[in-house]
């Protein structure tokens, strides 16, 4: 008897004399993108249709063959086929149920690929008819609810979830409900899941690197010195995850109980390795209560031992951030980085999340990765001090200034950072926090961001208005100048300010040249550099009331150069003579809004993310040998 072979849907005898027989099933499909009704002739078209076994490469091949003006001819055939796939899978017999789900999945996805701009049809009517939609949407979601709460089969519900994964790109309805949520195991239970797939995301790129410190690269350095350091690191790649950063941002920004979870303590996942008793955490603030007081939030005890260390969904998002921001050539590392800030604004408006961030009783060691660069040292683990996780928000901003300073200037990326420090300091200065902070090392790095934008005036001003940069930088110094005596740790702290404002008084200096320079030109740039020199009166004020008194100083002591103690020295003696004008506004700021400004971000953010997740769901992968002998028997 001769040998039968299945390809493509069709059941081909090896003898050449015989025509090949498609399958009743591939029949059936063919029926349907035919015009006429299927069930016309055949009035248990349907029935039969879900108990033949789901040629998904036939029907997805199918889809994808026809234009879309051809698959708007066969549209209510489309449409009746998707209503009867939701109507089976409320059936009693499983092997319906199944069929309906895998018709369903490559349904959704071949429809979905003919959405291009000059097809000239849209998803919800091609599939389900504009008419029908709502009511459409509403049964299916219900019977997959049903499915997925049920008890019983884990294929069935795995097939159900892959089901939604391809639905995420129409209207969610479930954005509201998700902004309400005030149940403390689901928003837990989300926390984990996110925390879990950052923490997997940090462990894989931390082997990466031990990999590579310990292979040819690291070989190779030690024999030729650190001059190629930095193209060696840039090697070092993991896939990053878009989606789940999507998820952390939409429930930070939708959810004001979500950020709670941020803070609650676990040892950290992936360094356990002997049994701990479970660290408490901070109670969930339900839904229109006000939040605990810091009082609360300072009574939870976090070990701090060599062997565990305590973490919370913070800080594993912190340090997934100084993974994907090291590198921002990349596209995709260049959204995560944007959507990594974009979180954080979110954070550092929260006056909840604030509270936590700058408990001084709530200390953690965060080891954030920092871009090896020739003229420092990599910090070592053992060596990080124990501090408020603000400190850790404010590591990470200063690290991403000093590492971006290149010639494709991630001008936005560098805005938002700048904000970030800024909603920071308003808190401070409104709650009058005094963090222990080495605030030089921000201000170090503002200054240089200043030098590297004069630098390369010419280049960023054919790309960007580095104005707006700029003036913002300037005000960050006029904080500290106005307001400092509220936030700064200590009054030498402030000296300190002073200090560091007349040592870079160069620096300031030709800023107010070149600003004053296109400020008084009738250029495109003119109001932009009014602003930035109207933003310097109390800097070059600081600097032209000390500097001849350190001169002077110098002169009657007869010193060539003078110590920093001798510097600060003469800053005391002569704060009462100092003139500073009021400024307005410094510690306001316009709230964050996704609505209009960022919503091409998101579109195109979910489109690839949509984009990606279909390509590697494979449908046809799915062993449907699983469910079928799961679902043997039809009774």
């Amino acid at each position: 008897m001769a040998q039968v072979e299945k390809r493509g849907g069709l059941l081909r005898k090896s003898s050449a004399s015989k025509k090949p027989l498609k399958e009743k099933v591939v029949l059936m499909y063919d029926e349907i993108f035919m015009t006429e009704d299927p069930s016309k002739c055949s009035p248990r078209f349907w029935e039969e249709l879900f108990l033949m076994k789901v040629n998904l490469e036939y029907l997805e091949g199918k889809l994808e063959s026809l234009d879309g003006e051809e698959l708007m001819k066969i549209k209510d055939n489309i449409n009746c086929l998707f209503q009867h796939c939701i109507q089976a899978l409320g059936e009693e017999h499983p092997i319906r149920v199944v069929n309906a789900l895998q018709t369903l999945c490559a349904l959704i996805r071949g429809v979905h690929q003919k959405n291009k701009s000059t097809s000239g049809f849209d998803i919800i009517n091609m599939l389900m008819g504009f008419d029908k939609a709502e009511l459409c949407m509403k049964n299916l979601m219900e019977s997959l609810d049903s499915l997925l709460c049920a008890e019983g089969s884990e294929s069935l519900k795995s097939l159900c979830l892959k089901l939604l994964l391809c639905l995420v790109t129409s209207v969610n309805p479930y954005i509201v409900k998700l902004s309400i949520v005030d149940d403390e195991a689901t928003l837990n239970g989300m926390g984990l899941v996110i925390a879990q797939a950052l923490s997997e995301y940090n462990r894989q790129y931390k082997d990466k690197e031990e990999e590579h410190q310990s292979g040819f690269f690291s070989a190779l350095t030690n024999m030729v010195g650190s001059m190629f350091i930095a193209d060696a690191h840039e090697k070092i790649s993991v896939q990053t995850n878009e989606a789940i950063l999507l998820a952390l941002y939409e429930a930070v920004h939708l959810n004001r109980n979500f950020i709670t979870v941020l803070a609650q303590s676990h040892p950290e996942m992936g360094l356990v390795t002997t049994p701990v008793s479970p660290a408490p955490t901070t109670p969930v603030t339900p839904l229109g209560t006000t939040p605990p007081s810091s009082d609360v939030i300072s009574s939870v005890e976090l070990p701090l031992d060599a062997d565990v260390q305590t973490s919370n969904l913070l800080i594993t998002f912190l340090k997934y951030s100084s993974i994907v921001m090291q590198d921002t050539k990349d596209e995709h590392r260049l959204h995560s980085g944007k959507l990594c800030l974009i979180i954080l604004t979110c954070i550092a408006e929260d006056q909840y999340a604030n509270a936590f961030l700058h408990d001084d009783n709530m200390n953690f060691r965060v080891n954030l990765h920092r871009m090896p660069m020739r003229h420092r040292k990599k910090a070592a683990d053992k060596n990080l001090p124990c501090r408020p996780l603000v400190c850790a928000v404010l590591d990470l901003m200063v690290e991403f200034i000093v590492t971006h300073m290149m010639k494709e200037f991630p001008m936005d990326l560098y805005i938002r950072c700048i904000q970030v420090v800024h909603k920071l300091l308003c808190y401070q200065k409104k709650c009058r926090v005094r963090l222990h902070y080495t605030w030089r090392e921000l201000w170090s790095a503002l200054i240089n961001l200043l030098k590297f934008l004069m630098s390369n005036e010419t280049v960023l001003l054919a790309k960007h208005n580095i104005f707006t940069l700029a003036l913002m930088i300037v005000n960050l110094f006029n904080m500290f100048i106005t307001y400092g005596d509220t936030f700064l740790p200590t009054p030498s702290s402030y000296d300190e300010l002073y200090y560091e404002i007349i040592r870079m008084h160069q620096s300031f200096d030709n800023l107010y040249s070149m600003v004053l320079r296109l400020s008084t030109n009738a250029g495109q740039w003119k109001e932009a550099a009014s602003k930035v020199t109207h933003a310097l009166v109390n800097i070059r004020a600081i600097i032209n009331h000390f500097n001849p008194k350190i001169e002077s100083y110098a002169a009657v002591n007869h010193i060539s150069q003078l110590s920093e103690e001798q510097v600060l020295e003469v800053v005391r003696a002569n704060y009462d003579t100092l003139t500073l004008k009021l400024q307005d506004g410094l510690d306001q700021y316009e709230r964050y809004s996704e609505q209009h400004k960022e919503a091409a971000f998101f579109k195109e953010l979910v489109r690839s993310i949509s984009t990606n997740v279909r390509r590697n769901l494979a449908f046809h992968t799915l062993s449907q040998e699983v469910l079928l002998k799961e679902f043997s028997t039809i009774s």
